[in-house]
């Protein structure tokens, strides 16, 4: 098997810090210089794999002499980790442990920026963990939360809009009994709404969709006595979405925000005033959503999705049918 472009480059690199003069102190940033490389624009799984090398021979190389370098070169492992597709539990878990050692010397050392960035990064760790019950769903929405003293909207819109992202699916992944499921909802829909009193569609076109596109999902599921209600607010949302997402710039977040409209409009009555009637009409309109959203899930390869809308669109088709044969009449 031919050694690949980027296993070159590791082992010039490699080579390079064996033999140089240079100080230890250069030699271990151009590792982690190199290594972020391969972080930011993996190629491969294996750019990910040797980008943790390059920064575990950083780390190595540290000591106790450059305990800021130790800290990020174990960052930077720990993002890297993270990354890495399909990652097992282990390699979060060492991704886990590596941030809880970095922080509290990035806390005396680093900027109150990187810290933050560790602590977002820290909270997605935990987050992934907590299927696995190796991490409680709290401790990341603190670490989000002390992300968020940094990162505030006027400063850092991007990051502050992720960051209440991450903050309301945190919440909607709580485990809760099931008579305070509404209680784990209403937080995340809060959340978003915060976030959105912030971030708005001229100024941060790409987070305000994100936010409106999961309102709309938290609204459609939230547990409660206005169902018709809620689903209108969620198609209101979707609609604030796809004044950004369309299918020519952004494809797959068009379908992605199509087929959660298609989801609400499956459970809506056309005649708000007359429910009873049932929703032909906005059943024919979710299956062209469906449609559309199957064309391009499937153009694109996102077979997984292309499945879950296609099996949405035959129970669209059934309802459908029902009525033409007046079963739902």
């Amino acid at each position: 098997m031919t050694p690949s472009i980027t296993d070159s480059v590791v082992k010039a690199a490699l080579a390079a810090v064996a033999s140089e003069s240079a100080p230890a102190e250069e030699k271990i940033q151009m590792l982690i210089e190199i290594a972020q490389g391969f972080q930011k624009k993996p190629k491969t799984a294996q750019d990910l794999r040797n980008a943790v090398g390059l920064y575990y021979r950083a780390y190595e190389m540290c000591g106790e002499e450059y305990p800021l370098l130790k800290a990020r070169a174990q960052v930077g492992m720990a993002g890297t980790l993270q990354a890495i597709p399909d990652a097992e539990y282990q390699l979060l878990v060492q991704a886990k442990v590596g941030y809880e050692e970095a922080l509290p010397i990035l806390q005396q050392l680093a900027s109150p920026e990187e810290v933050a960035e560790t602590q977002m990064n820290f909270g997605l760790v935990l987050q992934s963990l907590v299927p696995f019950n190796l991490a409680r769903i709290t401790d990341s929405i603190q670490a989000y939360h002390e992300a968020l003293r940094v990162f505030t909207w006027e400063d850092y819109p991007q990051e502050y809009a992720i960051l209440y992202n991450n903050i309301a699916i945190a919440y909607l992944s709580m485990p809760l009994a099931s008579e305070r499921e509404y209680l784990r909802q209403g937080l995340a829909v809060q959340s978003f709404e915060v976030a959105l009193k912030h971030i708005n569609l001229i100024d941060h076109p790409r987070e305000y969709a994100m936010l409106q596109n999961n309102l709309g999902n938290a609204l459609q599921y939230l547990v409660s006595s206005h169902p018709v209600e809620n689903n209108l607010r969620a198609i209101a949302a979707y609609q604030e979405a796809l004044k950004v997402r369309n299918l020519k710039d952004t494809p797959l977040e068009y379908a992605n925000t199509i087929s959660n409209k298609a989801n609400a409009l499956f459970n809506l009555p056309d005649d708000l005033e007359k429910p009873e009637a049932g929703n032909p009409k906005n059943l024919l309109q979710a299956g062209i959503y469906y449609q559309q959203a199957l064309e391009i899930f499937t153009q694109n390869q996102q077979m997984e999705q292309a499945e879950v809308v296609a099996q949405a669109l035959q129970d669209v088709q059934a309802e459908i049918k029902g009525y033409e044969l007046g079963v739902n009449s």
